[in-house]
């Protein structure tokens, strides 16, 4: 892949799995693709941990602590102090995430749960002035409701899949919308409008890696060097040029996590 973007990618769980055979292999190729920083979200408990030590062993990734809403009954009484933990002791934890609300599957534990995990945790981001990284799969009125709870609070709705209605509904609340790969499918006619009409400086970009490759490498592993297929789409929807698109998404993603460049 011919390098020519400066990429941030905004949200990824380098701490998964998937990547533990070759972590450090994808580390170099990424790294020579012209990935600059990496946002790597935790989901789980356990991540909490894994997520803090990424970020100490590399300097260009920060991290997000939190605790996923499939993962809400992960949420113990101690919890939310050991995040406090976390982030007093090292200053590259920028944000509270991923949280927010997943109605998707049955499986996932209640509604009433994932709102009170949900909720607990948007007060912690307001007691430490953090952004929050926010998941929100089929929940868009309760995520929005309980989003403007915390006026004070802002971040960034990622792997955005509502409505233009509703991401202005967003924007006005202060936050940035995420965009994935799924920008680059044939059937995104959705997304795509929201990128349409959506101001540039409100605007990041992510891989949620290893999930929601980009086309041309849908259904694979994801990695945070396919970014450079979302920014080029992004650039081409709103007919701008793509490498000042890329330096846009950069400022956006460092007034996000308010530290300079």
């Amino acid at each position: 892949m011919e390098g020519k973007y400066k990429i941030i990618d905004s949200h990824a769980h380098y701490d998964d799995e998937a990547f533990n055979e070759d972590r450090e292999v994808v580390f170099d190729e990424i790294r020579k693709n012209g990935v600059i920083g990496v946002l790597n979200c935790a989901a789980s408990y356990d991540s909490l941990k894994s997520t803090d030590k990424l970020t100490r062993e590399y300097d260009f990734i920060f991290g997000a602590l939190g605790i996923h809403p499939e993962n809400a009954n992960d949420m113990k009484e101690n919890t939310l102090e050991e995040i406090k933990e976390y982030i007093s002791k090292n200053d590259k934890i920028v944000a509270i995430g991923e949280i927010g609300l997943d109605y998707y599957w049955e499986e996932n534990p209640s509604k009433e749960i994932q709102k009170e995990v949900f909720r607990r945790q948007m007060n912690l981001a307001r007691e430490l002035d953090l952004p929050v990284i926010i998941h929100d799969r089929e929940a868009h009125q309760d995520t929005l409701e309980i989003m403007k709870e915390f006026p004070e609070v802002t971040g960034v709705v990622h792997c955005f899949s509502g409505s233009v209605e509703f991401a202005k509904e967003c924007i006005k609340l202060g936050y940035y919308i995420g965009f994935t790969g799924v920008v680059t499918f044939k059937n995104a006619k959705k997304v795509v409008s929201v990128v349409k009409e959506i101001p540039i400086d409100k605007i990041l970009v992510e891989t949620d890696c290893p999930y929601m490759a980009p086309e041309p490498n849908r259904g694979k592993r994801n990695k945070s060097d396919y970014i450079e297929y979302i920014i080029t789409r992004i650039a081409e929807i709103k007919e701008i040029d793509p490498y000042e698109a890329n330096l846009k998404f950069n400022e956006n993603f460092y007034r996000l996590i308010k530290k300079e460049k």
